[in-house]
């Protein structure tokens, strides 16, 4: 997609820097794309908030069945 967008210079820089590219489509690729995966997880970090795992074992129930497996 081609798109004509005006972007401070210096926020354009530092995102080059940043993720070490050259030009700014690269630039500008990379900053979206880490943009997208953090709301991303901060989405799933919701989730989890509100639903949050339950285990239906302990933890040294886990470690017996561990242990179980790995000595057959």
């Amino acid at each position: 997609m081609k798109v004509t967008v005006i972007i401070p210079d210096e926020l354009v820089r530092d995102v080059q820097i940043l993720s070490n590219t050259r030009n700014i489509t690269d630039a500008v690729i990379i900053a979206l794309k880490n943009y997208i995966a953090l709301q991303k997880l901060k989405e799933m970090g919701e989730a989890i908030n509100e639903r949050p795992l339950q285990f239906s074992c302990s933890a040294e129930e886990i470690r017996d069945l561990n242990r179980q497996h790995w000595t057959l």
